[in-house]
């Protein structure tokens, strides 16, 4: 997290300075396949607890936030003046710093370190377009590059990760292009509000593919987004955990447990499960041999430990967490052929999507002919589910049923429920008191 460095002048003077800022977050977002550097075309955010978007497009790949009144921003134009977030930032070595100029005239640059002292001090007489420089920072944390063009000034913060070992800043002026590139719209700016503790979604595009992911961020943050799919989640191939051996798989953005979980000691179906400090589980018709395959079915209570908060861990091993039913929107999105991350197609019941339970269905397992092409690696096997007012297992080979840690009203949580004979999926609430399996998602 960056730190905030203000002169000092009298007590007075930074206690006044202080209190009239605005509190504002910094959000920097990159991006990788796998482990390779990829580019991003853009960037929507949307916020999930209030609503509202906004949209960032290459090369701005930083957000600022204002939490008490909107997003700190100047609204602008296309035809207007503005300096783009350098990239990469934070810097290592060199960085871009881009500035669309509306019509010819002098422009006057100024960059500073932290403590106030003018390190490059420039005038140029630049033509109507986008103007780049590079930006060669000699050592320090934390630069403030200005720029003025007919009275109207715009800054933006440059953070150095790196040293540059020759010792000296610099200042290159790479070339101009008159096209304008996509700016964030003012609409968008004006109708999206943020406050603390607001669930943000994040949709990071290039060419054609998009990933996501989610976060209620509290403090300056940077946001790696991941472009590799069907693969097993690079640095954790596997999870131990309570003598079994998990495989995983990374689906872009998120990573799951490639398996349904399997924990806890069986307890008959016709009994509900207690919380007495130990795990339990349903094996279908009670036999252990059934947990093998499919993993244990579990209320949602005893899934989420007797706690209520989305997102915990629960019985998930640790560094692992219950989806959300935002998660699973996510991955939804991903998944599916036709609707995207962020589509109004996730928020609605019942069967939802086009094609994606057929994509996140195993390619064996099934019924004949309800198999599915697990397009990405979540390998859905069919465990059935038990029944809350008989104890009764029913479906195993022809339905799966996942619980999320999300609570619709009272004793109905949010699940999802995949049929063998249906290409959709379905999202509903139930009571709490069925048994459904468990899928866990890294934090």
């Amino acid at each position: 997290m960056k730190t905030k460095i203000f002169f000092t002048v009298t007590a007075l003077f930074l206690i006044i300075y202080a209190f009239g800022q605005n509190p504002t977050l910094e959000l920097t977002f990159t991006a990788i396949d796998s482990a390779a550097y990829v580019q991003l075309d853009s960037i929507k955010v949307m916020d999930r607890t209030q609503g509202g978007d906004t949209v960032l497009y290459y090369p701005d790949t930083v957000l600022v936030l204002d939490y008490q009144v909107g997003i700190s921003e100047t609204n602008i134009d296309t035809e207007g003046f503005y300096v783009f977030q350098n990239y990469p930032n934070p810097v290592a070595d060199q960085t871009t710093i881009s500035l669309l100029v509306p019509e010819k005239d002098n422009m006057s640059m100024i960059i500073t370190d932290m403590l106030g002292r003018v390190i490059i001090n420039s005038d140029r007489l630049l033509g109507k377009g986008i103007h780049s420089f590079r930006f060669t920072p000699s050592g320090g944390n934390l630069y403030f590059f200005s720029a003025k063009w007919r009275g109207n000034s715009n800054s933006i913060k440059i953070v150095q990760i790196g040293s540059n070992s020759n010792g000296v800043s610099s200042l290159e002026y790479l070339g101009s292009e008159i096209s304008s590139p996509q700016l964030k719209s003012t609409a968008d700016v004006q109708s999206f509000f943020f406050n603390i503790g607001d669930t943000l979604l994040y949709i990071a595009y290039t060419d054609t593919h998009q990933s996501g992911m989610l976060d209620a961020p509290e403090e300056n943050d940077t946001y790696t987004f991941q472009f590799a799919t069907n693969i097993p989640c690079p640095g954790t191939p596997k999870v131990e955990y309570e003598g079994q051996v998990y495989n995983t798989i990374q689906i872009l953005s998120q990573c799951w447990l490639k398996e349904n979980l399997n924990v806890g000691t069986m307890i008959p179906g016709n009994q509900d499960m207690a919380n007495d400090g130990l795990i339990e589980k349903y094996c279908y018709n009670n036999l252990e041999a059934k947990c093998d395959v499919w993993g244990g079915l579990y209320q949602w209570n005893e899934m989420m430990q007797y706690y209520t908060n989305p997102g915990i861990q629960g019985i998930c091993p640790p560094g692992w967490h219950i989806p959300t039913d935002e998660e699973w929107k996510v991955l939804e999105g991903v998944v599916d052929s036709q609707y995207g991350i962020g589509d109004p197609e996730w928020d609605g019941w019942i069967m939802r999507g086009s094609d994606i339970g057929d994509k996140l269905k195993s390619q064996n397992g099934w019924y004949t002919s309800m198999n599915g092409s697990d397009s990405h690696g979540f390998a859905l096997l069919p465990g059935g589910l038990r029944y809350y007012n008989d104890g009764n297992f029913h479906h195993s080979g022809a339905h799966a049923n996942l619980w999320s840690s999300s609570e619709h009203t009272g004793d109905y949580k949010w699940f999802r429920f995949v049929i063998g004979y249906i290409i959709e999926i379905y999202r509903n609430s139930t009571p709490w008191e069925y048994g459904y399996s468990v899928r866990c998602i890294r934090n």
